[in-house]
């Protein structure tokens, strides 16, 4: 194969794939981040992955290949180790004669195409890859599925081998120092995965027959790995033993939290225990200790919005809220504020159950309600600390209602959550919470309401049909003429996106900005006034109408955004 130089904007254009117009726009974008072309075209919506390698390999006349796993062999595959991998963006798939057959992102890649004969002993055949479906050979490939059910199995027979009613399921589990133990090396793959597929909890649940392990990817569960029951005990032991709790307690809940180290990375676990009929079900919540954490113009906020919540954060006093469910995404929008904010000439205290992030600069207080240390006791103390800023991780009670408020008040710029269903419902939850309305129209400055929907798998995404329900939806939430039918996406399924359809989420969110209108309401006691005055200035900008337009656009799925809107309103 001859060195070919490709301009991939012209090619695409050639092919009636993008418009000029689009190209232009896409060479601007990697203009102003430094990016590859293919991966602003991906961002912006204009092609997939799958439909750049397609066609690198017809200009080429090279094999494409299909990520499929049936198709590799895993003792070839794994000839280079996972790093080689991915550093080469190459891998394996097969041998044809003494020839390596080799899946490439990037054929014109002649450093990665020379120096892979090398590392093979081999002469290869290149095929071609989209860089979604190397991933998700990626992770079948190196998975450690296969190592876990062995591990699994192994422990099983280890436990068998004993009188059942002799099996100390607890020494078992809890020999510390012996490193390879089955119990050990279970519980690291199950992390090495966990973290592999980007979840954020892991669900270990016994039952009858079985315990059932489950992960929680993009906010939805999945089922993972079942194990024979008598492993439920020894599982929990381990995992309590290193959060450090009592494990001689299984009758009460317990809580805690640990350290662990999977796939290079340090990883933070929030542990919670329940007793249950057959045994102790584990929950742990995963949160990685040096994330990189978004800025605020990174999350996706409108543009009308985030200058809305700059101007407040701007202020600096006031009461700023972020509203929205568990799991919405609350706390990087918080974290995200703060690191606007933060400053060398500025004094942060932040009041957090617990502790999710480490973040420099910044005094950070884990709650601790069992010696007393609740919201409202940090809150008072800090205030003595003499702060600019408070982050408070949420408010529960009217004692963290009105110390807020009061704090927001006297020059403060307060930071907080709060869960109502939309940005008009705080200022009234607020006033169910004890505060009188005309200091909550003193204090609040600016209300984010947000939620998060899945979107569709670029690897997998086709064209999708709306029902007669989407599309009276869509009208109603758009305009009947603001939206294009054949902008609507569906993930078909594949292996990168676990056959779900969906690949990771995006943010949606409305932003109420405090104006004449609104307070004006609060002054008077109006909260009927007041919800009226915010849904205005909020018409056009909601959170159904972000979801809607999310559909629109092809990043979610019409269903997805749907349950998001729908749910709002309700």
């Amino acid at each position: 194969m001859q060195a070919t130089k490709l301009r991939l904007g012209e090619l695409l254009i050639e092919q009636g794939v993008i418009t000029e117009a689009q190209l232009q726009q896409a060479l601007a974008r990697q203009k102003a981040t430094g990016r590859r072309l293919g991966t602003v075209l991906q961002d912006l919506n204009f092609v997939t992955d799958e439909v750049i390698a397609k066609l690198l390999a017809r200009q080429l006349q090279l094999p494409y290949f299909d990520a499929q796993i049936e198709n590799v062999s895993l003792p070839v595959a794994r000839r280079l180790t996972e790093l080689q991998v991915r550093k080469l963006r190459a891998l394996p798939l097969g041998l044809a004669g003494e020839r390596v057959r080799v899946a490439v992102v990037d054929p014109t890649d002649w450093t990665t195409v020379d120096e892979l004969p090398r590392l093979l002993r081999a002469q290869v055949d290149t095929e071609i890859i989209s860089d979604s479906g190397l991933q998700s050979m990626i992770d079948r490939v190196f998975s450690n599925e296969e190592n876990i059910q062995g591990l699994a199995q192994k422990l099983s027979e280890q436990l068998r081998s004993a009188e059942p009613d002799a099996v100390d399921f607890s020494a078992l589990g809890l020999q510390a120092g012996v490193e390879d133990a089955p119990v050990v090396r279970l519980l690291q793959g199950l992390f090495d995965e966990a973290v592999r597929v980007r979840a954020s909890d892991i669900h270990i649940e016994p039952h009858a027959q079985k315990v059932a392990v489950r992960l929680r990817v993009d906010g939805h569960l999945r089922a993972h790995a079942e194990f024979e029951q008598r492993l439920g005990p020894a599982l929990a032991s381990r995992l309590k033993l290193v959060a450090a709790l009592d494990i001689s307690e299984r009758r009460l809940p317990q809580d805690g939290r640990f350290v662990v180290q999977a796939k290079q990375q340090s990883v933070d676990v929030r542990i919670s225990t329940l007793p249950g009929q057959y045994g102790e079900s584990v929950v742990m919540r995963l949160l990685l200790k040096d994330p990189l954490l978004a800025r605020l113009d990174a999350l996706g906020l409108p543009e009308p919005g985030l200058q809305a919540l700059q101007n407040a954060l701007d202020n600096g006093v006031g009461l700023l809220l972020v509203t929205g469910p568990t799991g919405s995404g609350k706390t990087t929008t918080l974290y995200a504020a703060l690191g606007a904010v933060n400053a060398a000439h500025r004094k942060i205290i932040t009041a957090e159950d617990p502790v999710e992030y480490r973040f420099a600069g910044i005094t950070q207080v884990n709650i601790n309600e069992r010696v007393g240390l609740g919201f409202s006791a940090v809150l008072r103390a800090s205030l003595r600390q003499d702060p600019d800023v408070l982050m408070i991780g949420e408010m529960r009670d009217q004692d963290t209602v009105e110390t807020c408020i009061r704090a927001a008040v006297t020059g403060h710029l307060v930071l907080s959550t709060l869960h109502t269903n939309d940005a008009a419902s705080a200022a009234s939850r607020l006033v169910d919470l004890g505060a009188p309305a005309h200091m909550v129209g003193t204090a609040l400055q600016a209300v984010v309401a947000q939620r998060l929907v899945r979107k569709v798998c670029s690897s997998c995404a086709e064209p999708a049909q709306a029902t007669t329900a989407q599309r009276a939806w869509l009208d109603a939430t758009l305009g009947r003429n603001n939206w294009d039918p054949t902008g609507l996406r569906r993930g078909r399924g594949c292996a990168r996106c676990g056959n779900t359809g969906y690949a990771g989420r995006l943010g949606l969110y409305e932003v109420l900005a405090m104006n004449e209108d609104c307070v004006g309401a609060l002054m008077k006691n109006d909260m009927t006034g007041f919800t009226q005055a915010a849904r205005q200035q909020l018409k056009g900008a909601d959170l159904p109408t972000q979801a809607a337009a999310a559909a629109a656009a092809g990043r979610s799925s019409v269903d997805e955004s749907m349950r998001i809107g729908l749910r709002t309103l309700g």
